[in-house]
């Protein structure tokens, strides 16, 4: 079977018996000794299979692919004899991980505190990232899985599933009764890299050649029973010494080479050997060729293809993993930016519960405000207390979730006990994902999904391996040719005895051959053991081969139902997502315009309260309105800013768009802040005062306890 094969439908029926014999015009050239031309070991581009409703997309260039290389060692090649010779046979060096936080984060911190920007976050995360670190290695798994393929073994692939360790994003805050939990995401791709019957089909040929050498020297006494047999020796004396080499190589054609070359030497007191020394040199060369199954580069060079696609999958799963990492990052970032405007809301809502509650002592001094009211306003310090306090909590647990993503070690003190100020906020501009219609997204997200070009590089595997098992229905017919030749020679035995006298032999009776003439015979046709056949099995009812390549084609055809179902998940998430963004936009506006009703009604209802046209519990219940309002205007915002890095994710352009080079990314070596549209810096507002955990409990138990006012109930009767 050419390679050109492995490219054509997966429904083309195998050849006839007839063309498959045809191949044995190969072994001509193999035994004339004409060097065939190999072809090289590739799949034929075609078009990838469109998405429903759109046109087909060009496919990509699997078979120059531009594999992502990390930085250190280059796994793909594998240790040569030169300059050393047991390079090859020692344990190479693997770069030990950098525990080391980045200088880039260092240079952030500023009077104790991290001022750090979305366009920083994204930067620290590619240099400390553990998720993205952890991945980048997968890259040089697939690169030493590629050498091994070389070697005409089975592909053992690279993890495609995302690293998914970091926590925090998608809003995670604290809540009563839970604590911090990490994310879970499935693996990326059609069902990862193995299918159920990979590396199903004829075994290739082993690539690399290997050297099998026995050298045994043995000493052997036999006691005599019959010195008939024995000339009269009491125990025969047999030293033999053994030096054998076996040279095996296998092709890609499907073609195997043997040779092997056995010598010995024998000194014996055998009256029946001429020869002591007797030296004896076997020599024996067999080429052996696969003309029905087994032939061809397509069959002998598949799994070097399939780990080339695999390759390009750790690729691709490595793109799959920053843009998965990146908006991680910009949750974790808009998260934490919700907790710290959050904390500055609940603090004005406690400012402004705590100036209500003074100026009613005032008036219940001068006795113009009832005892109720104080103790209603102190109820509302209380509760704005308590709310900020939980605020604060978490904030706090926030700025570690964002530590944590951008940091490899916290074990720094400076780092350790620095908040983070978030400096950026997301600007309402109009995104031109907002402006492009449904069928421009789907497009664009169809031809960058690193999910579908995974999905269709498996396909590719599935479509070598379904014609590996069609190829493993045909008998096994081998064609092979062979050369060999004995040589005897040796120095005339002392021991030797003329059987027609009766006496030892005469010397140079037998005439003295040495060791280069006995190599010589092994060539000059001398003795000759030579020859050529054809060796054909054929199975019965073949049931397990017909198994294996029905199971293939059935789990060729889920894989194009998957990829069909991807891009119709594809398209209903991008729908999904473009619908949220335009909706995201509407609530932000309205809770806009909410706030700053409540804000007025809440200015309106305390110059009713200073007239004496309302009371405490009426402002107390507008400023609530107006607490209410803010947090919800900074959850919407927050909203807004995630869902739209959840469009750009789900069109998998985040790269692009940043400015974020993927080789740079993989080498570990990205020194330029990505560019982020869509931000705007925050405006100035006075920074939080953010005690800790511990500070906000001594300060609870340190607030002393507000004598509560008498109601004229609670008044003693005189």
């Amino acid at each position: 079977m050419s390679v050109s094969d492995f490219g054509s439908s997966p429904n083309k029926k195998p050849g006839s018996l007839f063309s498959k014999l045809r191949a044995t015009a190969a072994i001509s050239c193999l035994l004339a000794g004409t060097a065939p031309t190999w072809a090289q070991v590739q799949v034929p581009q075609q078009s990838v299979p469109a998405a429903p409703g759109l046109p087909a997309e060009p496919a990509p260039n699997y078979t120059q692919p531009l594999y992502l290389r990390p930085s250190g060692r280059d796994f793909s090649k594998p240790r040569g004899y030169f300059p050393n010779l047991i390079a090859p046979y020692t344990p190479g060096a693997v770069q030990p991980p950098n525990f080391a936080n980045s200088l880039q984060l260092h240079d952030l911190v500023k009077d104790g505190r991290i001022y750090l920007s979305l366009s920083d976050a994204v930067l620290l995360a590619l240099q400390n990232n553990y998720d993205i670190a952890i991945q980048r290695l997968n890259l040089n798994v697939a690169d030493a899985d590629l050498v091994r393929t070389r070697a005409g073994q089975i592909p053992q692939g690279s993890s495609t599933a995302l690293v998914t360790n970091t926590l925090g994003g998608s809003g995670t805050a604290v809540t009563s009764g839970g604590g911090p939990g990490g994310s879970s995401v499935a693996g990326t791709g059609a069902g990862g890299l193995a299918i159920s019957t990979s590396g199903a089909g004829p075994t290739p040929e082993n690539l690399d050649p290997y050297l099998q050498g026995t050298i045994q020297l043995q000493r052997q006494k036999t006691p005599s029973t019959n010195t008939l047999f024995s000339g009269g020796l009491p125990a025969l004396t047999t030293n033999t010494d053994e030096y054998n080499f076996t040279y095996n190589q296998g092709f890609i054609t499907g073609t195997a080479l043997q040779v092997g070359y056995q010598n010995n030497r024998v000194t014996t007191n055998n009256p029946f050997y001429p020869y002591s020394p007797q030296l004896n040199s076997i020599f024996n060369a067999q080429l052996t060729q696969h003309l029905l199954q087994g032939f061809g580069p397509g069959i002998n060079g598949r799994f070097i293809v399939q780990a080339k696609n695999n390759r390009r999958i750790a690729d691709s799963v490595f793109r799959s993993q920053l843009l998965y990492t990146i908006n991680q990052v910009e949750d974790i970032y808009w998260g934490l930016v919700g907790a710290y405007d959050d904390v500055q809301s609940k603090q004005r809502a406690l400012d402004q519960s705590t100036a209500l509650e003074k100026d009613d002592e005032k008036q219940l001094q001068v006795g113009s405000m009832a005892p109720l009211d104080v103790v209603n306003a102190r109820s509302g310090v209380s509760s704005d207390q308590q709310a900020l306090i939980s605020s604060q909590s978490n904030l706090e647990y926030q700025q570690l979730l964002m530590k944590q993503a951008i940091a490899r070690n916290l074990d720094d003190p400076t780092l350790a006990g620095a908040p983070v100020i978030p400096t950026d906020r997301v600007s309402l501009a109009e995104t031109p994902e907002e402006r492009l219609s449904v069928d421009d997204l789907v497009r664009e997200a169809d031809a960058n999904s690193p999910a579908v070009e995974q999905a269709i590089l498996n396909m590719k595997n599935d479509e070598i391996t379904l014609r590996a098992t069609k190829n493993g229905l045909l008998p096994t017919l081998d064609a092979y040719a062979f050369y060999g030749a004995t040589a005897t020679g040796g120095a005339q035995s002392p021991n030797c005895l003329n059987f027609e006298t009766g006496q030892k032999c005469a010397p140079d009776t037998y005439p003295m051959v040495g060791y280069s003439s006995v190599f010589q015979n092994l060539f000059n046709s001398s003795g000759p053991n030579k020859g050529a056949g054809f060796n054909l099995t054929i199975p019965i009812r073949n049931r397990p081969a017909q198994a294996e390549e029905a199971q293939t084609q059935i789990e060729y055809r889920q894989a194009e139902m998957r990829l069909q179902q991807l891009y119709v998940q594809i398209r209903m998430q991008v729908i999904n997502d473009q619908y949220a963004l335009t909706n995201d936009r509407a609530t932000v506006t309205a809770a806009e315009t909410n706030l700053d009703y409540n804000q007025q009604s809440l200015d309106a209802e305390i110059k009713k309260l200073r007239l004496g046209a309302s009371t405490t519990a009426n402002v107390l219940q507008q400023q609530r309105n107006v607490a209410v309002a803010d947090a919800q205007l900074i959850s919407d915002r927050a909203r807004y800013a995630t869902d739209r890095a959840a469009l750009e994710e789900a069109i998998a352009d985040t790269l692009d768009r940043y400015g974020i080079s993927i080789v740079d990314a993989a080498s570990g070596q990205i020194h330029t802040a990505p560019l982020i549209p869509g931000i705007e810096p925050a405006k100035t507002v006075p920074e939080v005062n953010q005690p800790s955990q511990k500070q906000q409990l001594q300060q609870q138990e340190q607030q002393p306890t507000q004598p509560q006012p008498q109601t004229p109930s609670q008044t003693p009767q005189s």
